[in-house]
């Protein structure tokens, strides 16, 4: 492989809010393309071993993180802290893109506690 070019691992999975996409999973951070679709929304949840930076790149939204709101939009970014509770609602009618980069010592999706969800999924 040329210098400087890394190998690209791309991973869909559908959700019924939306989809994300792994565009890279290493050892030590994961990054993925999260789409959530006008109405939809994230569970509220936390994770024990990883921490998460999301970055709008499409659209806007609302973000609760410990229970305290705020509005995102284009070129906002956000940083959730290991075991902070939180989540992401489009409240528009287009989609919201974000890229989220996790960094920690585990990126399972089993590292998903969930205290509230729409779609009563289980943790």
């Amino acid at each position: 492989m040329e210098e400087g070019v890394y190998k690209v691992t791309m991973e869909e999975s559908n959700r019924p809010w939306g989809k994300f996409t792994v565009i890279k999973d290493e050892t030590n951070f994961k990054l993925k393309m999260i789409e959530v679709n006008p109405g939809q929304r994230l569970s509220y949840q936390y994770h024990n071993k990883r921490s998460e930076v999301w970055t709008i790149v499409e659209g806007s939204g609302e973000v609760v993180i410990d229970g305290k709101k705020n509005s995102l939009k284009y070129g906002d970014c956000i940083k959730i802290d290991k075991k902070s509770k939180h989540r992401i609602f489009n409240n528009s009618d287009t989609i919201l893109k974000f890229i989220e980069v996790q960094t920690g010592s585990y990126f399972g999706e089993d590292d998903i506690v969930r205290i509230d969800d729409d779609y009563n999924r289980v943790s």
